[in-house]
């Protein structure tokens, strides 16, 4: 049996913002840094939610408190749900990859785009989006929030079934 050298260029990492997926976005940038690879980060909105929550979650004590008093909320009021949804879920993983990256315990990654995409079927975009962007890998969780992606556990295992490029799935630690 021949053994192929395995040449990682393009990761996608899904994320829901739950604890599982934060911890396989360590897998996803320890393997961009091995690799080189660019990563790209993906976060499907499906159905309604509150941004506002999960960010609160994502980023420090200060920086959500300099995030609120930037006006977002009341200078994206006329726009649309989705649309502020999208800006504030954007600028929020935006500001979270530039913490991760600005700890010195952290290796280097290069993150390509951070894409916010809207869809009823987070595994079609997930599955649409590793073939838009070339991906030689998709990262994710196992399980998260119930209602952002569903059943983050089906989710992955119908990534798993339909995906045409290894799917790396991540267990949070019990």
């Amino acid at each position: 049996m021949e053994i192929k050298n395995i040449n990682i260029k393009n990761i996608l990492y899904t994320t829901d913002l739950s604890d599982t997926a934060l911890k396989a976005f360590s897998y996803a940038a320890s393997l961009s840094c091995a690799y080189g690879a660019k990563l790209t980060i993906l976060h499907v909105i499906e159905g309604s939610f509150s941004p506002e929550e999960m960010l609160s979650e994502l980023l420090t004590e200060e920086q959500w408190k300099n995030f609120k008093e930037r006006n977002i909320d009341q200078a994206k009021e006329s726009l649309s749900g989705k649309s502020k949804a999208h800006l504030l879920m954007h600028e929020g993983i935006c500001q979270f990859t530039e913490n991760v990256q600005a700890n010195e315990e952290t290796k280097p990654f290069t993150t390509d785009e951070v894409l916010v995409l809207y869809g009823d079927e987070p595994v079609s975009k997930i599955i649409e989006t590793s073939k838009e962007r070339n991906s030689d890998l998709i990262v994710m969780g196992t399980h998260g929030r119930k209602g952002l992606f569903g059943d983050i556990g089906s989710t992955t295992r119908a990534v798993l079934r339909k995906s045409k490029i290894p799917v790396l799935a991540v267990r949070l630690d019990e």
